[in-house]
């Protein structure tokens, strides 16, 4: 059975506003759109500027009037995140009231010699889960996890993580009083009813997580489709903070086309912004994606 399969599907492309669109960016935007064009289904765009001290509002302008202008047509108004804090923080009672998090005083260098997770960031020890230890008071508040996690992926194939060994329990509301994106993505994939999520590889550790806070909330599960990330010559993937360089607005064709084979299709020799879509939207195949985390590029194309 196709994994991706529904009666209706709805994706959407997710960017953070730190700074203007990359070949990378352009990636995930290009697959989750066309798989979710090819299913006859709508494709929505958010702002995910939770992380506010990093975000934009002039970075956001920018990615739209650069997807605009290569031919890209997103169903619906934009969300954004910073203008939904209510909400997240409604969901945030609910999930006190239940007992799913708790409060925690620890410093980010306190954490510094946990063990690291399989995302890369470190696995909480504990320290505040049965109470806040004497002398702390609360700074965030964690979810409290439990048990395994399996899912099956359509690019990169069935997935496994043990909750608390792998990724441990994570923060939902920081320190600093912004809500963290395992909240808002959970939240606001629910209230836009995604059913059909299109991303870069690089999040796919933080999808276990997201479904165990779906089971919780009693959220649908969208179906998965991790895509290759691209990464330069040092296998770092491409990203405003590795300083990626723009895509060409004024040579849309090139940078799609490029794209494109980067997710293991097969286009003609570089085609102009109207004949690549035309191409694309009658070629597009999911399982020609090839089934790895990360492509290297020689160049920004």
């Amino acid at each position: 059975m196709d994994i991706l399969a529904a009666a209706s599907v709805i994706g959407r492309f997710a960017p953070s506003p730190t700074g203007p669109l990359h070949f990378g960016s352009l990636v995930a935007a290009l697959g989750s759109y066309l798989e979710a064009k090819a299913r006859g289904g709508r494709w929505l765009v958010r702002m995910e500027d939770v992380d506010q001290p990093r975000c934009k509002p002039e970075h956001a302008d920018d990615i739209l009037r650069t997807l605009d202008a290569f031919g890209f047509e997103w169903d619906g108004p934009v969300m954004v995140q910073s203008q939904r804090t209510a909400r997240y923080r409604d969901v945030l009672e609910q999930l006190k009231t239940m007992g799913a998090v708790y409060p925690c005083g620890c410093t980010r260098s306190e954490l510094d010699g946990a063990r690291v997770g399989a995302d890369g960031a470190p696995v909480y020890p504990g320290t505040c889960r049965n109470g806040l230890p004497a002398g702390k008071n609360a700074r965030a508040w964690r979810l409290r996890v439990s048990g395994d996690i399996d899912f099956d992926d359509a690019v990169q194939g069935r997935q496994h993580q043990d909750l608390p060994r792998d990724v441990g329990d994570c923060v939902l509301l920081r320190a600093d009083g912004y809500f963290a994106y395992q909240l808002a993505v959970v939240v606001d994939d629910a209230d836009q009813g995604i059913d059909h999520v299109v991303r870069g590889a690089d999040l796919i550790h933080s999808t276990a997580r997201q479904i165990y806070l779906q089971h919780l909330l009693g959220y649908p599960t969208p179906a998965y489709a991790h895509l290759p990330v691209a990464v330069d010559a040092t296998g770092a993937k491409l990203s405003k903070q590795t300083l990626a360089a723009p895509v060409d607005a004024h040579d849309p064709g090139r940078a799609l086309t490029a794209a494109a084979r980067f997710l293991g299709q097969n286009p003609p020799c570089r085609l102009a912004s109207a004949d690549f879509w035309a191409w694309a939207h009658e070629h597009w195949q999911l399982n020609k994606v090839p089934h790895v985390a990360a492509i290297t590029i020689e160049e920004n194309p």
